[in-house]
């Protein structure tokens, strides 16, 4: 089923992972080097090296910016926020300079204690839960394979990816896809079906300021 979007002006801000959103489609076929893309700087990356290394690894910190400029107003460049989360454990660095995470449980902690979030790590969870899930939380970052920008085909496997989810029905889920092409970036809408072939059964639910 192909990706539809919602109609309404969306109620939470959206930003990709990439800064230069609308060449997102380039960046994920590899025409565009995250080096070359314009607007690097807008990131918070100290250089342009740092936003090479980081900016695939971020689309936590992606639907953290969203929950943040939708909670107070206020823009927090993406790898600022990558920066304060590493203290808290929320990524993790290998020997050979690997990039892991997003890191659930450290990933709580940080937004509590930075933010006021109350937030909670959700495991096992079957995709017709979520509508129950959102009637609690105000945001859903899900744990979803990154072909999800591409709805109509069969994922290799699910998670790996986290979009942040505004809604969810027994029928549908809405959500913001930090690493969408143009057209399945904002206020994406999918069918439960179809979110199912996608979601992990788990992601972290923020419930609000605690």
């Amino acid at each position: 089923m192909r990706a539809s979007r919602s109609g309404m002006a969306p109620a939470v801000p959206y930003f990709c992972q990439w800064e230069s959103a609308h060449l997102a489609g380039a960046i994920i076929r590899k025409e565009l080097r995250l080096e070359d893309d314009p607007a690097w700087r807008a990131s918070g990356a100290r250089d342009v090296d740092e936003y090479a290394r980081w900016a695939s690894h971020v689309c936590g910190m992606a639907c953290l910016k969203m929950v943040l400029a939708a909670e107070s107003g206020r823009i927090h460049p993406t790898l600022e926020l990558a920066r304060r989360s590493l203290p808290y454990g929320a990524y993790a660095e290998t020997d050979d300079g690997a990039i892991k995470g997003l890191i659930y449980a450290p990933f709580v902690r940080f937004v509590a204690r930075e933010f006021g979030l109350e937030a909670e790590v959700r495991e096992g969870l079957r995709t017709d839960e979520l509508a129950q899930v959102m009637t609690r939380a105000r945001y859903f970052i899900a744990s979803v394979h990154p072909w999800i920008r591409w709805p109509e085909r069969e994922p290799p496997s699910k998670g790996g990816h986290l979009v942040l989810v505004t809604r969810a029905t027994a029928q549908a889920v809405t959500f913001h896809n930090p690493s969408g092409e143009p057209g399945t970036q904002a206020d994406v809408c999918v069918a439960l079906a179809d979110f199912d072939r996608f979601f992990a059964g788990r992601g972290v639910a923020i419930l609000g300021p605690a």
